[in-house]
């Protein structure tokens, strides 16, 4: 059954006032009310699960500012994109530990941009250890919603991350069921592998508004399924009873046509709960930038645009969870 209320999860913490993925990120989002948080895991060389959006970090840390890892900038194909730059697994977390959190996006937050350099790169173990610290300090459940992190790339370095991240949570306590915990990954191979060595999770399949998940891609070609035909009715019966629930781009709920007008809600969400699946919904954003054309004011890219209208519009399709980048404001949004 839907929930009365979403989940709202801080996305990455609270980046829309401090860098993504740093330790104030976080802090801010549990002080800010937030159900839970959600930190991606990327790896080192080393098998240490590191908490960044992206095993590309150039543009999230100091790194390439640092003259003693300028060697190790390079170029790979990850999920089949071409990147240059610096890759967590070309370092072990010694070496990540002493590199910097910064701003992703600059130009849009640069209130946060003056954390800078401030706060090191965090591993999984610590926002885990955080996340319960701050249940006790703020007298609240919080969970965790762990994304995985292109798996399938790092299988082929000989990393299983089902087994990595399996184990992690047994050694911080977080796989029992005790502690309010949500996976989910582009990839449902990891999702599987995670439920067949008995990590107690709710499961969630992240679905793009285009394109083919690669794991299913990278062994079925483009006989594999596209998101969207995952998220129509027939994809929906095959994940039923498999997983717990699906999060979407928002857009596939929103259906913005060429000139920004939207024309949902979908019956996406509607859809999947007729078959028992939760739906999330990523990233509710109030800037200019992230927002439909029709609901921009003028102005900056950075200012606050219209963006009651898009979240009324996610909110009334009667969605389990949103993710949000204002911790503050999508809980006294979502909870009105």
């Amino acid at each position: 059954m839907p929930r009365r209320n979403p989940l709202v999860i801080g996305h990455r913490g609270a980046p829309g006032y401090r860098p993504e993925h740093s330790r104030s990120s976080y802090d801010l989002a549990l002080a800010m009310g937030v159900d839970a948080v959600e930190p991606d895991v990327v790896l080192s060389r080393d098998g240490v699960l590191v908490v960044r959006h992206e095993n590309e970090i150039s543009g999230t840390t100091d790194v390439a500012d640092r003259a003693e890892f300028a060697d190790r900038r390079t170029t790979k194909s990850i999920d089949g994109v071409t990147l240059t730059g610096w890759f967590t697994e070309d370092f072990t977390w010694n070496e990540l530990s002493t590199l910097r959190c910064r701003e992703r996006l600059a130009e849009i937050r640069p209130a946060s941009a003056t954390f800078d350099d401030s706060q090191p790169v965090l591993r999984l173990r610590d926002v885990l250890d955080l996340v319960r610290a701050g249940s006790r300090e703020h007298g609240r459940r919080i969970g965790v919603v762990l994304e995985v992190k292109h798996a399938t790339y790092f299988a082929s370095l000989g990393w299983n991350m089902g087994e990595v991240v399996a184990a992690e949570l047994a050694a911080a306590g977080w796989a029992s069921g005790e502690l309010p915990l949500t996976i989910e990954s582009f990839e449902s191979t990891v999702l599987f592998d995670l439920q067949r060595r008995g990590v107690a999770a709710s499961f969630i399949y992240l679905l793009e508004s285009s394109g083919r998940p690669f794991d299913l891609a990278s062994t079925e070609g483009k006989s594999a399924i596209t998101y969207q035909q995952t998220a129509a009715p027939e994809g929906l019966d095959a994940l039923a009873g498999r997983v717990d629930g699906i999060s979407v781009d928002k857009r596939m709920i929103l259906a913005p046509d060429k000139l920004g007008r939207l024309s949902g809600p979908t019956n996406v969400v509607s859809d999947a709960h007729a078959r028992g699946l939760l739906v999330f919904t990523w990233t509710c954003r109030p800037e200019n930038r992230f927002l439909a054309r029709t609901l921009r004011t003028k102005g900056d890219p950075a200012d606050f645009g219209d963006y009651e209208a898009e979240w009324a519009m996610i909110r009334d399709a009667d969605i389990d969870g949103v993710f949000v980048d204002h911790p503050d404001l999508g809980v006294s949004f979502f909870r009105r």
